[in-house]
């Protein structure tokens, strides 16, 4: 089992700690619903140090990395964090990550906890490229309130826009901003060097409008919103057209797999990823056949109740010819009504908000 840096906090707020990847990490505190709405209307803080990190330094560390991809990470102006995914040969989803432009030639790489070896295996050997995960505590602030307690805290982020990111330091250390998210709202990711970690996660935790919040209530806030899972919605055997990348991939660049995702969109013929919603409290369960008419066209990738909407909602992979949003189709053993739904199923985030 490994350990983030911020372990030891867990106890202070009744952690309760599960295995996710190999890590110890909080499944909930007070409670995922209370969490998920306390995010929703004021602040939510997450321990995501079990996160990769990488810093590519120099054109060429960051050309053999744009090689993987199917974005173009070469030409990301400074400042901006930009989604993609690392493929196979196949055209298969490793991992999906965000990338940011500090300077020129200077870029972070933020990556998932599961297939950190693969990614390392992959790019940690590239001269300009350095694995920093066991250097790094990744606290996320997430919640409309967020910005406001950040800049109480003496953080330079108020203009700081929607997928931008910067450098920037807290108690005389460097550290990494960005405002991405993975809820839905007003959100803030700090990479801080691990001797400042606890610190700082205690002087968030200690804010009024803060609350600390586990891994429960981030796959509930992301489901919602109808963001992926590594692991879940996303894998190797699926390619970015079948997992809702299809809109972001640059088809004018070399990346790997390019050839079989050339002939995957060449056919036309393959799964989508859509987001469904149920009429009630029920909700959709990993794993579960969707059907139609009792014939079956999909299965469930994730799903859970969403608290803010009040329905059970999910991800799943679908045919194309039942992927239109409002179709009617079932799920599960038990044949549980759901429909296709509009991403996100919840619309009232804030995560677009603009600051001045």
């Amino acid at each position: 089992m490994q350990y983030t840096p911020l372990h030891g906090e867990y106890a202070a707020h009744n952690g309760k700690v599960v295995d996710f990847h190999g890590w110890a990490l909080p499944v909930q505190f007070a409670g995922i619903i209370e969490e998920h709405l306390h995010t929703r209307q004021k602040a939510g803080l997450f321990d995501c140090s079990h996160m990769g990190e990488f810093v590519l330094e120099g054109a060429d560390a960051i050309a053999a990395f744009d090689a993987l991809v199917y974005s173009d990470m070469r030409n990301l102006r400074v400042g901006l964090c930009r989604y993609s995914a690392i493929l196979n040969e196949r055209g298969g989803v490793i991992d999906d990550c965000v990338g940011m432009k500090l300077s020129e030639e200077l870029m972070y790489l933020v990556t998932n906890a599961g297939p950190l070896e693969q990614v390392h295996a992959l790019i940690g050997g590239v001269p300009g490229i350095r694995n920093v995960t066991a250097e790094t505590t990744k606290i996320d602030l997430q919640g409309p309130l967020a910005r406001d307690i950040l800049i109480e805290l003496g953080f330079d982020i108020a203009g700081l826009q929607y997928w931008n990111g910067k450098s920037a330091t807290w108690k005389g250390e460097s550290i990494v901003v960005t405002r991405a998210g993975y809820t839905g709202e007003v959100g803030y990711e700090l990479f801080v060097p691990n001797a400042i970690g606890v610190a700082l996660w205690r002087a968030l935790a200690q804010h009024p409008a803060v609350a600390p919040c586990g891994l429960g209530a981030r796959d509930t806030l992301r489901t919602e919103v109808g963001y992926p899972l590594n692991g879940e919605d996303l894998s190797e055997d699926f390619s970015p057209l079948e997992s809702g990348m299809d809109r972001l991939v640059k088809w004018d660049k070399e990346f790997a797999g390019k050839a079989a995702l050339e002939q995957q969109r060449k056919t036309g013929d393959h799964a989508v990823l859509v987001a469904i919603k149920s009429a009630d409290r029920r909700a959709p369960r990993h794993g579960f056949e969707v059907k139609q008419g009792g014939a079956v066209v999909g299965m469930v990738t994730s799903g859970t109740f969403g608290p803010s909407v009040g329905l059970g909602v999910g991800l799943a992979r679908v045919a194309q010819s039942v992927a239109a949003q409002g179709t009617a189709l079932t799920a599960g053993p038990r044949d549980l009504p759901v429909e296709i739904a509009a991403i996100p199923v919840y619309a009232g985030g804030t995560c677009r908000k603009k600051f001045v």
